[in-house]
């Protein structure tokens, strides 16, 4: 009895191994299934483009697979080629611009944005508008940051265009001049948390913002504004705290020099504006020498120079006033809950070129930092603390690479965001490095990078892992305590340019792009060449701070 009885939990335990490694393989398999986006071109375009998506898990043939724009599936016979990392599809008819996912056997790709060119903001004069939107009701009524919320009504217009959606934003209330913080202010949706899902005449569907606060929810379009909705935001694990307001005026240029040339010729230029968030907010242009070919559009405007002649210049000039914000973070850590359906998770914990979060190694040392630990946002605590301590940062540049960087503990203020990015991508944290500028005592400008993570219902929380190992320009002021100030808060003595890193396309397959590494923002394009510009030389200048004004 007893050999048979053996031999029984042999049997046993030999059929629980293959039915757990079957499963796992079904469920590794199911995740390899979910199809995965890399790049998409044109990310501008309007009806009748030809769209070409690229990434891999689509499916050797169509058969029951499709794509969404905007939440709008093309028919059948817009297809021109369905392959497993390629598909091409002329764009359907679009009311708005919107979010792109390849769907196949009920699993939905990561997403990315697609900008309807008939819906870029354009400047409009002595135009007649109707009647102001109308908000008739909101569901749910009540929501965390990132949650998915449905304003029905009228009068919201076909598209997006100039139009949007704005929730209650405080600050906290001046020592010198309490009385101008009466009024609480608004918080646009933001693109780069996938904002808006749907705009439609009679329906806005988007996700609750980062800074946003219990308070009056508006829409605002050419035509007017809505009479002001109350809204409840619920469920926050923690505070965010903006104060100490300081306003900047700042002033930048491009010089182009041409050597040989001849017509026709074109050159664009992306040139990244200071971007608006929770923390930087009331972006305003105050000049510029020429009118932009597209504005905005990804933290860029951009400009067209056609026809240039040999042996000539010019030059572009753009001034802006920003208001930025010190921003503060209270966080209970036990308090935070994983449930949100934001895309945030999902697009921000991919590896790239910059973010190689998939490297071995990488992943490896991140897990051997955290630990044991679960909890998001103390695996992040972890990361910032083993950088700072054991990265090697400094402030002088060592041109190095993320994984470099790791292999090499040293670490300047670039390679150091970027990894931070990496390692909590590793574990699963959205995070985004973030550039632009510092400001010091004498108002001049250096190049910094610093980064962010997300934590749902909660929002973006900034870590500067730089400053935080107590590493600076000359004359910038630090806050006390630096290790402990710069992980959850943010000082206002920064502009930022970019967060995340801007994915450009060309306007022309054929053109010749020039790329700038390390520069105050994070994008792949900044120049691009076409036709008969042989030989040019470009100037970009630093970022001036050209005025002041301490709130």
């Amino acid at each position: 009895m007893k050999r048979l009885g053996g031999e029984s939990f042999a049997l046993k335990r030999t059929w629980y191994v293959l039915f757990f490694s079957c499963l796992c393989g079904c469920l590794y398999a199911c995740k390899e299934e979910v199809p995965l986006i890399v790049s998409m071109y044109p990310r501008i375009g309007m009806s009748g483009d030809i769209l070409t998506i690229e990434g891999s898990r689509f499916g050797a043939e169509q058969l029951e697979s499709y794509i969404t724009i905007a939440g709008i599936a093309p028919t059948g016979s817009s297809y021109l080629s369905w392959q497993d990392d390629r598909i091409t599809v002329k764009i359907p008819a679009l009311g708005e611009s919107g979010l792109v996912y390849v769907h196949k056997d009920g699993k939905k790709s990561n997403p990315l944005l697609f900008s309807n060119r008939t819906a870029i903001p354009e400047l409009v004069q002595n135009r007649n508008f109707g009647l102001a939107p109308q908000i008739s009701s909101i569901k749910p009524e009540s929501g965390a940051i990132g949650a998915l919320v449905s304003i029905q009504g009228n009068g919201f217009g076909a598209s997006r265009e100039r139009s949007g959606v704005f929730f209650t934003w405080n600050a906290e209330p001046s020592p010198a001049a309490p009385e101008l913080s009466q009024e609480p202010e608004v918080v646009e949706v933001f693109e780069i948390e996938f904002g808006y899902e749907l705009w439609s005449e009679r329906e806005i569907r988007l996700r609750i913002p980062d800074g946003a606060v219990s308070g009056n929810i508006l829409v605002r379009t050419p035509s007017g504004s809505s009479k002001p909705v109350l809204f409840t935001i619920t469920g926050s694990p923690g505070t965010k705290t903006f104060k100490e307001k300081r306003s900047y005026t700042i002033a930048y240029t491009v010089d182009i020099q041409v050597q040989d040339a001849k017509a026709p010729n074109t050159l664009y230029l992306w040139i990244p504006h200071p971007v608006s968030s929770a923390s930087q907010r009331n972006v305003t242009l105050l000049s510029r020498n020429k009118e932009p070919f597209v504005e905005p559009y990804q933290g860029t405007t951009l400009f067209q120079l056609t026809d240039l002649p040999a042996h000539t210049s010019t030059r572009m000039s753009l001034s802006y006033l920003v208001d930025v914000y010190t921003l503060e973070t209270t966080l209970r850590s036990q308090s935070i809950r994983q449930t949100g359906d934001s895309p945030i998770p999902a697009v921000y914990t991919l590896p790239s070129a910059l973010i190689p979060s998939d490297n071995p190694d990488l992943a490896a040392a991140a897990n051997v930092i955290i630990g044991r630990e679960r909890n998001p946002y103390e695996k992040a605590r972890k990361l910032y603390e083993w950088l700072i301590h054991e990265g090697g940062i400094q402030w002088t540049p060592l041109r190095n690479t993320a994984l470099e960087a790791l292999a090499q503990k040293q670490a300047d203020a670039y390679s150091g965001a970027l990894l931070f990015c990496a390692l909590a991508r590793a574990v699963a944290i959205p995070a985004i490095p973030v550039s632009g500028v510092l400001i010091n005592r004498a108002r001049l400008s250096s190049r910094h990078y610093w980064a962010e993570f997300w934590i749902e219902g909660f929002g973006w929380i900034p870590v500067d892992p730089c400053l935080g190992a107590g590493t600076a320009p000359a004359d910038f002021n630090l806050r006390q305590n630096p290790e402990v100030y710069y992980f959850g808060n943010l000082d206002n003595q920064r502009i930022t340019f970019s967060r995340g890193q801007g994915d450009l396309s060309q306007m022309d397959p054929r053109g010749r792009i020039t790329v700038r590494n390390r520069d105050y923002a994070l994008q792949n394009l900044w120049e691009e060449a076409i036709g008969g510009l042989e030989s040019y030389s470009s100037l970009w200048s630093d970022i001036t701070i050209t005025g002041m004004y301490v709130q």
